[in-house]
């Protein structure tokens, strides 16, 4: 086993530990919580290590990388399946977690397996359209700007609940909860207060009956803050730093979309 799958493997214990200690101190089971390894960067190797170690739900920001990386992985696993030595490998579900534009939706939906940042109704519809002509159901998240920063998209905590409502109409979505991003601060009490907005909006649209039963995921923390995520409610933490921490990783490439 070489230096750099040694220190992911412990990276991922310890990752599990501060999630299993943050539920224990909000009285919630572990099993509760799925982390999202955030591929940003992550080489293919190191991708592939993940994999199998057994983290299965893959996160990532931009729509290229998603597709290129999805389709080197499901590549290599149809390869191993091949090969009566390599033990079996269960295919990673891919979570769009960055921002989405409408015009490439069709490119990145056969690819992805729930998208964290549904931030208009207009970009709901063109995926609602686009998984008509897939003759699937897609599952969401709405995004939600909890601390009103001009920088992030998502959309305004005012919205929220009539967006839900909106969406939920839509026949070929699966609006399953909400998603948001704390702002990047040293206070634990703005991100605490951005998280207690999430489930406050949360816990309306369910109270009011916005949506249907799938209605039940919360997205909430990353590498820097997802204990707090944890304490209010989050099913779902997207780690990344904290995850290759470490471990050498590729430059950021230059956006392009």
């Amino acid at each position: 086993m070489d230096r750099r799958r040694r220190k992911l493997i412990e990276n991922v214990k310890r990752i599990e530990q501060r999630i299993a200690d943050a539920c224990t101190r909000s009285r919630r089971e572990p099993s509760g919580v799925k982390l999202v390894a955030v591929t940003k960067n992550a080489s293919l190797e190191l991708i592939r290590a993940l994999v199998e170690i057994g983290l299965t739900d893959l996160g990532e920001n931009r729509v290229q990388e998603l597709i290129k990386r999805a389709a080197m992985i499901r590549e290599w696993i149809g390869r191993r399946a091949w090969d009566s030595t390599a033990a079996s490998l269960t295919a990673p579900r891919w979570h769009m977690i960055g921002h989405l534009q409408r015009n490439k939706v069709r490119a990145v939906l056969p690819w992805v397996d729930m998208i964290h940042s549904v931030d208009s109704l207009r970009l709901a519809e063109e995926l609602d359209a686009e998984s008509g002509k897939l003759a699937r159901r897609t599952p969401i998240l709405l995004e939600v700007n909890a601390a009103d920063e001009p920088s992030k998209t998502g959309v305004a905590v005012a919205a929220t609940t009539h967006l839900a409502e909106q969406v939920s109409s839509l026949k070929h979505l699966e609006l399953r909860g909400l998603m948001a991003m704390a702002p990047l601060t040293q206070d634990v009490s703005v991100i605490r207060h951005t998280f207690q907005r999430v489930r406050e909006l949360f816990d309306e649209v369910v109270g009011e009956r916005l949506c249907g039963p799938a209605f039940t995921e919360l997205s909430l923390g990353m590498s820097n803050d997802f204990e707090y995520g944890i304490e209010f409610g989050a099913t779902y933490v997207r780690i990344g730093s904290a995850l290759f921490e470490g471990i050498e990783l590729a430059p950021e490439p230059t956006p392009v979309e």
